[in-house]
């Protein structure tokens, strides 16, 4: 088998060799933590932990690192808008940063580093940076010098030339370049600081990821993902830290997915259009927001819209209807997942979701139809390659009972059938059709079966 990825920096289809096969590396931006993560913050997550479950199949050993960003001018102001100490917000929202992304079946990385728990290693590679020649000291500052690597702007496309006439950087006077990137910069008494050699200061985003890399992955690594967003400046400054820190090429295989449109708008809060994870999964399960997210190949822009959402609920209770037809059938525990089989190709070929999703409907279709000897195999197979894709990881019977907090508990909805089983029996049909009626509207969709009633959410 081979693992086809489109990597940005040379902007073709590549395939994927690692530096070392007994210890396959992945690094992802995380969040910063100073607010619930929006649903453009969650593509990459959900898209990178396919990933990573497909490595997983692929090599014996995968270090996945996904930072928190717990440093950064945002947290400082959200921290002072709360009135409350940069560390409780950052722990509280990075709490519900896990919460909200293991709603999305989302599995925790191998490691998750801190910024602030790598200080130290960022001032290491800010002093290599100033003694090689590739940094200087301006006004309490410390800058990167973006015209003393040879080739700069790679990834993005930006040449230093272009950044001269203001191209998407901060223009200060302390710059020798207006392209020129900030290492470390002076706090404030009132703001968060550490100790360093050139005062008392915090360092700047991009060097953060840097140091996180080096320390936990190594000098060089295979794999670095992101949004589109990140490439340029982020990434492509952590390139030219890395590179000229320590030699080598600091990632051989850049990925990044595509934007979030919001009902063909683009997500903004001036739009009100800007949609919180943890708002969404008061009304929508967070498997549905996966599987939407996963509609589409990741580096493609994706038009996340109501219609999209109801069309993977009706696609996910297909599914689990079919798993829920077989449930006094036992899956296959021998059965293995076929190197050459459609969901497992599709996503070799640069995490082609839509089209592993295609193949795994193709699968629930057979099982819908299979024979009493073939369901075992067929059953196994399913859920086999639907968790390459982090689907259908629960019970037909507990997906069909979940459900918003609004709408009516297991309890009430039990009690109705029980009197509408009743009503039945006495002939009073009129009541029976009121109460299938009365839950229809709440959402609650019954299918009167051989062995009794059964019972799901819309």
């Amino acid at each position: 088998m081979t693992l086809y990825l489109h990597n940005t920096l040379t902007g073709d289809k590549e395939a994927f060799q690692p530096i070392d096969p007994e210890r396959v590396t992945l690094y992802v931006c995380g969040p910063t933590v100073y607010n619930y993560v929006h649903i453009g913050n969650a593509r990459p997550v959900v898209v990178f932990d396919v990933l990573y479950r497909l490595l997983q199949r692929l090599y014996p050993n995968v270090v996945y690192a996904r930072n928190i960003t717990d440093i950064d001018d945002k947290i400082i102001h959200a921290a002072r808008e709360h009135d409350e100490p940069m560390d409780a917000l950052t722990a509280r929202f990075t709490d519900a940063f896990h919460e909200d992304m293991g709603a999305l079946n989302a599995h925790a990385p191998t490691v998750e580093p801190r910024a602030t728990e790598h200080v130290d290693d960022m001032i290491a590679i800010i002093e290599t940076l100033l003694d090689t020649g590739h940094a200087y000291e301006s006004e309490g500052h410390v800058l990167f010098a973006v015209e003393s690597m040879p080739g700069y702007g790679r990834l993005s496309g930006q040449s230093p030339e272009e950044l001269r006439a203001g191209a998407r950087v901060e223009v200060a006077d302390y710059k020798r370049h207006p392209g020129d990137f900030v290492l470390w910069k002076p706090s404030e008494e009132n703001q968060p600081g550490w100790d360093s050699p050139w005062g008392r200061g915090r360092p700047g985003w991009h060097i953060e990821c840097s140091a996180m890399v080096r320390h936990h992955l190594g000098a060089e690594i295979d794999i670095h993902g992101g949004g589109r967003d990140l490439i340029f400046p982020h990434h492509e400054n952590e390139i030219a830290q890395g590179c000229c820190a320590h030699g080598g090429d600091y990632v051989r295989y850049w990925m990044h997915n595509g934007y979030i449109n919001i009902e063909g708008e683009k997500m903004s809060k001036s739009l009100g259009n800007f949609h919180l994870v943890h708002e969404l999964l008061r009304t929508y399960d967070g498997e549905v927001l996966r599987f939407a997210l996963l509609s589409a190949q990741y580096r493609s822009p994706l038009n996340f819209s109501q219609a999209l959402l109801e069309q993977a609920r009706n696609t996910l209770n297909s599914f689990y209807h079919a798993l829920r037809d077989h449930a006094d059938t036992s899956a296959d525990p021998d059965y293995t997942l076929p190197d050459d089989h459609p969901v497992l190709n599709a996503l070799l070929d640069d995490l082609n979701t839509a089209e592993a999703m295609a193949a795994l409907h193709q699968v629930a279709e057979r099982l819908n139809k299979a024979h009493a000897d073939d369901a075992p195999r067929i059953k196994a197979e399913l859920q086999s390659a639907a968790a390459l894709l982090g689907l259908l990881e629960r019970e037909p019977e507990a997906w069909f009972k979940r459900g918003p907090d609004a709408g009516p508990s297991e309890e009430e909805i039990e009690a109705l059938i029980t009197e509408r089983s009743q009503a039945k029996k006495e002939r009073d049909f009129t009541r029976a059709d009121e109460i299938r009626d009365q839950l229809h509207a709440q959402g609650i969709v019954l299918e009167d079966t051989r062995s009794g009633t059964r019972w799901s959410r819309a």
